[in-house]
């Protein structure tokens, strides 16, 4: 790995970080990891909204400015680190991978990210059931479209992954978490299988990068 001269400030169960990581450990990009804990309210901080205006994880700092959003962290590396590249460079390819891992980044992750479901409790009276079942819903949702735009054989990006095969590994770790069936989606839970089973994957998951 290169020397690090990255900060990523995230959250070891934040799916948004959780991709960036991966993204990072394909290209062999050392970084420094600073933990920020979205369940005690680590991300509300004055010195966090300094780095991130929304509050939001993953942050990546580089020569003292902050990116935010993990699609614009992920094309930023791509741009810089080149190799293992994730979005294709050719207009036809890009459109057809971002469209695929839009799926989760825009429609998914949107409606089930924490403060949303934190909302639903809070404004509305959703019950931890309730709350769990609207969860499913949306993953099941996307979950049918990205399982038609799957390939029969290999990864979303053929042999190598791309930025679908990195979207889909934190989607289907939350989909286990609030016990979505993945009954009706074989070829996400194949492409899962291979993508988790490589170290870059397997060393960005929650459980390698949690806090002490």
């Amino acid at each position: 790995m290169t020397a690090p001269s990255l900060t990523l400030y995230d959250y070891f169960r934040s799916s948004a970080s959780y991709r960036v990581r991966i993204a990072l450990n394909l290209k062999g990009v050392a970084y420094e990891a600073v933990p920020t804990n979205l369940v005690e309210g680590a991300q509300r901080a004055a010195e966090h909204l300094a780095r991130n205006p929304q509050g939001f994880v993953p942050t990546l700092e580089h020569d003292g400015q902050f990116l935010g959003q993990s699609l614009v962290i992920i094309d930023w590396l791509d741009a810089r680190y080149p190799q293992a590249r994730l979005i294709p460079a050719e207009a036809d390819a890009r459109a057809k991978v971002l469209a695929a891992a839009m799926v989760i980044i825009a429609d998914i992750h949107p409606l089930n990210n924490l403060r949303v479901l934190k909302y639903l409790k809070a404004e509305f009276g959703a019950t931890q059931e309730q709350v769990d079942d609207w969860y499913r819903h949306w993953i099941a949702e996307g979950f049918t479209a990205l399982e038609a735009l799957a390939p029969t054989q290999g990864l979303f990006g053929g042999d190598a992954p791309d930025l679908v095969d990195v979207c889909l590994v934190p989607q289907i770790y939350n989909a286990r978490r609030f016990d979505t069936s993945l009954d009706a989606f074989p070829k996400l839970v194949r492409i899962d299988a291979a993508l988790t089973a490589m170290d870059a994957f397997a060393k960005a998951a929650p459980e390698a990068v949690q806090p002490a």
